[in-house]
């Protein structure tokens, strides 16, 4: 059951809000919905939500960009609804910091697993912030603080990540004496099993490498393996 954990729908449909709604209540979450981007920003600063769906086409300032601003002062999880054929919005939406996606039409089942998968996520990763055994991570000159989830350049400059550029880059370092494929990644990301067809890792490392790398056409610290996936090959120093 959802032990009362407060989840916020934000669709313009008032079909699709009322079935989440009666379907999430009835699991025990207590829902709230909004139609909205003011109507969401109310019930945020009111409510304080533990997880927001929120839809991509909204009227106004639509999902992507409401998602990119919750982003800047909330770690609140995200999950996005997108129409069938919006791969690109899903890439950006995970990009951007948004923990999963599901489409449209859902099932009502599904919805219930990828809401119960991202809070528990979300709970998870509270608790290995609360009981890390290091609090930061060192590599050439970078200082990641694994306790605030800062990240800083070796020229002591603050780098912004987007919460799953954190969970790939945390993945990353915290094993970086072996290769990861893009399913390890996946999961370690966006707790999702990976298909062929999904190269939202590879964008996500992309964006990373802009981030990290002086070169990114030719990365020092994120060597692709080709045929396996990944590898963090800077040594790391933890303390």
């Amino acid at each position: 059951m959802g032990s009362s954990q407060h989840i916020l729908v934000v669709d313009d449909d008032p079909r699709i809000c009322r079935v989440v709604a009666r379907y999430l209540s009835s699991e025990g979450y207590t829902v709230h919905t909004a139609s909205d981007s003011a109507e969401m920003r109310r019930h945020m600063v009111n409510c304080s939500p533990d997880l927001l769906i929120l839809d991509i086409v909204l009227p106004g300032e639509n999902g992507l960009s409401l998602a990119r601003s919750v982003r800047t002062h909330s770690e609140v999880p995200i999950i996005m609804l997108t129409g069938k054929s919006d791969t690109v919005d899903k890439v950006v939406g995970l990009e951007i910091g948004a923990d999963d996606y599901i489409t449209k039409p859902f099932e009502e089942r599904e919805l219930l697993a990828r809401v119960r998968s991202v809070l528990r996520r979300s709970s998870q990763k509270a608790s290995q912030a609360s009981n890390c055994a290091h609090s930061v991570a060192y590599f050439a000159g970078w200082l990641l603080d694994l306790i605030a989830h800062e990240l800083t350049s070796p020229n002591g400059t603050t780098v912004y990540l987007t919460t799953h550029e954190w969970d790939l880059l945390y993945a990353l370092v915290e094993r970086h004496d072996r290769v990861l494929s893009r399913e390890d990644l996946l999961e370690s990301v966006a707790g999702r099993e990976w298909a062929p067809q999904d190269r939202s890792i590879d964008v996500l490392v992309g964006k990373l490498r802009a981030k990290l790398e002086d070169d990114p056409q030719h990365p020092r610290l994120i060597q692709t393996i080709r045929g396996l996936g990944y590898k963090f090959t800077c040594k790391v120093e933890f303390s």
